[in-house]
């Protein structure tokens, strides 16, 4: 068995290991600067680690990782583009180093080239994984659909939005877990439980973005803060505050998440304000608590040694536990 920190450099070794580069350069080199940035890596670590929790070989399902991440990477490249996010991991995003036409197809191009990874190894449950991470690639981009539906809506519900997070966020997750236990030929029952657990650290993963958006530090969060009240964004911050406040209180958010302004920095300012008097950063710490609760549940449901489940514990703490 492997422990987290290992798998974690195996991730690395992998990436560096592979060169992203090629013919015309126009289209490759966004796609090596892209993965070149890092990042936490969480997707390929949980196929790998999942492998590994059910005595699988990590070399049969090294390519899947390379995948999913490339996969990952893809749909952060065209997120940056829909929402004019300047920044991406404390460095400039591709439109906005290149061009918009440029993040569009050197993004097409990794979605691509997340597919011919998971056909470089051939493997009896090959049918499985690639039905998995077709249904999660589709429920990703439902739940950007979902995500830009709610930007020009004025009712839509905290049940709505943890869907629609569910959806962009927290399949990905529950599908390189999924598809790591496949590689291993875990029994059906072993990798519901895993896939839930997935489901629900990404949802508690989701939230912590969504507060840290608001509270966290542009310097640590490695990309701008305020950029989801700035785009009028129905976060589970905003919702909730729409619960609890005031008429007056309800009215103003209402009001202000109807605005673009060119200098947003005062609406930022006036909502966080909001945010405080009603106490809405103790309400998401609280949601996410009782999220990871729910995961760890299904973890150790499980029929593995406690031992073996350490890694996927420790992941999960991590990405709650984190100011980027």
């Amino acid at each position: 068995m492997f422990s987290l920190k290992e798998l974690q450099t195996k991730v690395a070794e992998l990436f560096a290991a592979e060169n992203f580069n090629g013919n015309p350069g126009e289209l490759y080199e966004p796609i090596s600067y892209t993965l070149s940035l890092g990042g936490k890596r969480i997707r390929p670590t949980l196929l790998l680690a999942a492998t590994d929790l059910f005595g699988g070989d990590i070399e049969q399902s090294r390519y899947a990782a390379i995948g999913i991440e490339i996969f990952h990477n893809f749909t952060l490249l065209h997120d940056d583009l829909m929402d004019r996010s300047p920044v991406r991991r404390g460095q400039p995003t591709v439109y906005r180093k290149w061009d918009e036409n440029t993040a569009i197809l050197s993004g097409d191009a990794m979605h691509i080239l997340a597919w011919q990874y998971f056909l470089r190894l051939p493997h009896h449950n090959l049918h499985d994984i690639l039905k998995t991470f077709g249904k999660t690639c589709i429920e990703i981009h439902e739940g950007q659909q979902y995500d830009m539906n709610f930007e020009k809506r004025s009712d839509v519900t905290i049940d709505e939005y943890m869907e629609m997070i569910r959806l962009k966020t927290a399949v990905l997750l529950g599908g390189a877990l999924k598809i790591g236990a496949l590689y291993a030929d875990a029994n059906p029952d072993d990798i519901e439980a895993l896939y839930n657990f997935g489901i629900d650290t990404g949802l508690a993963f989701q939230l912590r973005d969504d507060l840290l958006d608001a509270y966290g530090d542009t310097a640590t969060f490695g990309k701008q803060t305020g950029t989801d009240i700035k785009d009028n964004k129905k976060t589970y911050l905003f919702l909730r505050a729409i619960e609890k406040g005031s008429d007056r209180q309800r009215q103003r958010l209402q009001e202000l998440f109807s605005t673009t302004p060119d200098n947003p920095e005062e609406k930022i300012s006036e909502v966080i304000d909001i945010y405080n008097q009603l106490d809405i950063r103790s309400d998401v710490e609280q949601h996410i608590a009782q999220l990871h609760k729910k995961a760890m549940q299904e973890l150790d449901r499980t029929n593995r040694q406690d031992t073996a489940k350490q890694p996927l514990r420790e992941l999960a703490c991590s990405l709650l536990d984190r100011n980027v």
